[in-house]
């Protein structure tokens, strides 16, 4: 912090004003993953930026938003919120997959801090990482609330659910699909084409166990095949790296163990349509 001098102003009051620093700037450097399609004869190199941590915010994404609007406009990232709720600004930050935004810097000036994109993804530029078979895998476990009876186009259904099957979704609806989980899992690194990863299966579960959804032996059948869910080797790299603490690994073992037949999925506690049917009654 800076040095803090007393002074008495001009009617005798005490004012304070800042000194610059005893002992200098305190100057990080950024290892950066550079990558340009645009250049494809040029390998892949780290570039250095140095950053004065008393003129920057305290997380990485504050570092890299300094770095592209002071030093080095060229440099390409994705971010949005700075909340860590939207998942754009996932990449690898000193060994470590986690969100940027979220990211404290680490201060000790003597290290420099590593950042890559997420590991073993094709690289559309720099720090942005091709998500393109992780949203299409995303996309094949239909996430939407299925219903046999489909609502009256036009017509807005309320479905009713007891506060005990709405708890079964914590821990599982807070994913930001960021990916952290999944590009963390050597599984996925070694059959990504056809394992759906830790982040997918943990939405595939979210709408499996939902109460209100009719869809539950659809989906699980879906999953059935050699590689979808039983890549999984409970390695647990998915739930260590998840930057909103999440459990993706609990959720793959409980599909599991309704493929198996073990568990089965309770029936709800509340009938999802009884406003509808109530409202026929009457």
């Amino acid at each position: 912090m800076p040095l803090l001098r007393l002074t008495t102003g001009t009617f005798g009051q005490l004012r304070t004003f800042a000194t610059s620093q005893a002992l200098g700037k305190r100057v990080k450097t950024f290892a950066v993953y550079r990558w340009n399609p645009d250049e494809p004869d040029k390998k892949p190199y780290t570039q250095n930026y140095e950053v004065d941590l008393d003129d920057c915010a305290p997380m990485v994404l504050d570092a890299l938003l300094k770095i592209k609007n002071e030093i080095d406009p060229t440099l390409t990232f994705r971010r949005s919120c700075r909340e860590g709720v939207c998942g754009s600004c996932a990449m690898n930050i000193d060994g470590v997959n986690t969100l940027a935004c979220i990211s404290h810097i680490d201060t000790n000036l003597s290290k420099p801090s590593k950042i890559y994109p997420l590991p073993h993804m094709y690289v559309v530029k720099d720090l942005v990482p091709d998500l393109t078979n992780f949203y299409r895998q995303y996309q094949s476990i239909e996430p939407w609330l299925q219903r046999d009876k489909e609502a009256v186009k036009g017509k807005e259904t309320q479905l009713l659910q007891d506060v005990e099957d709405r708890a079964k979704l914590d821990g599982l609806y807070e994913c930001v699909l960021c990916a952290c989980c999944s590009t963390s899992c050597p599984s996925y690194w070694w059959n990504g084409d056809k394992y759906l990863g830790p982040a997918v299966l943990m939405q595939a579960y979210r709408w499996i166990i939902d109460s209100r959804d009719d869809a539950t032996d659809k989906r699980l059948s879906k999953l059935k095949d050699t590689y979808s869910v039983y890549r999984c080797h409970t390695i647990m790299n998915c739930t260590r790296t998840c930057p909103k603490g999440l459990n993706p690994g609990r959720a793959i073992a409980q599909i599991k163990t309704l493929l198996s037949g073990i568990v089965k999925k309770q029936p709800p506690i509340m009938d999802p349509a009884g406003l509808d049917k109530q409202a026929a009654h009457n």
